[in-house]
C-alpha cells in the first residue's frame, strides 16, 4: 500500500512539473501578450510599456527586462521617451530601481527611476523622476500606447540627474543679492 501511494504521488509530482515546463515556455512564446499580463497580475496598468515589445525576462526577485523593437516616445499627458531596453524590479502596485524611461517636462527630460500605484481606487499614478513624483491619471495608463520611433540622432536632449535638480532649484530659492553677487563673480572670472 505504502509503495503504491508513493508511485502515485511520484507521477502527480511529474506531470505537475510537465505542465510547470510547459507554461514557462509558453511565457517566453508571446513576451508581447504576457509582459502586459504580468504587469497586470502585480497591480500596474498595461499601458506603462508600448507596443512593440520583442522579448521580456522576469526572474523569481521581480527583477525583469523588456526589449523593444527601437528605441521610441509616447505621448501621454507628457512625452515619454523609452530606450530600446527597459529594466526594474517588480513589486505589487510598483516598479523600482527603473532604467531606460525619461519623461519630459516642459523642455527637459527626467529620468523615471520608479512607478508606483498608491491607492488603486484613487486612480493616479506616479513616476519617481529623483526629487519629486509627477502624478499621472491612471486611465492614461489603460492600453499600450503607440510609440515613435526616434532615430540614433535623436534621443532625449538633455537628461538631469537628482543633483543638476537639487542644484538648480537651490539656485533658484536663493536671495536676489546673492543670485546677484554668484552672477557677478561668474562675469568676473569669465573676463580674466
Amino acid at each position: 500500500m505504502f509503495f503504491s501511494s508513493s508511485i502515485c504521488f511520484f507521477n502527480l509530482f511529474l506531470i505537475s512539473l510537465f505542465f510547470s515546463v510547459i507554461s514557462v515556455k509558453d511565457v517566453g512564446s508571446d513576451p508581447a501578450k504576457n509582459i502586459y499580463e504580468v504587469l497586470k497580475s502585480h497591480g500596474l496598468p498595461i499601458g506603462l510599456l508600448p507596443k512593440g515589445v520583442t522579448e521580456f525576462s522576469l526572474d523569481e526577485n521581480g527583477r525583469f527586462e523588456v526589449h523593444l523593437d527601437q528605441a521610441c516616445n509616447a505621448k501621454f499627458e507628457n512625452i515619454v521617451h523609452y530606450d530600446r531596453n527597459v529594466s526594474g524590479t517588480l513589486s505589487y502596485g510598483q516598479i523600482r530601481a527603473l532604467s531606460g524611461i525619461s519623461a519630459q517636462e516642459l523642455f527637459l527630460w527626467f529620468p523615471v527611476n520608479g512607478i508606483r500605484v498608491d491607492i488603486p481606487s484613487s486612480g493616479l499614478i506616479y513616476f519617481d523622476v529623483g526629487v519629486i513624483y509627477k502624478q499621472f491619471s491612471l486611465s492614461l495608463f489603460e492600453t499600450p500606447p503607440d510609440c515613435t520611433a526616434v532615430g540614433l540622432v535623436d534621443p532625449p536632449d538633455v537628461i538631469f540627474s537628482e543633483s543638476d535638480v537639487i542644484s538648480k532649484i537651490a539656485t533658484k530659492n536663493l536671495p536676489r543679492k546673492l543670485r546677484q553677487e554668484r552672477d557677478q563673480e561668474n562675469l568676473q572670472r569669465a573676463v580674466q
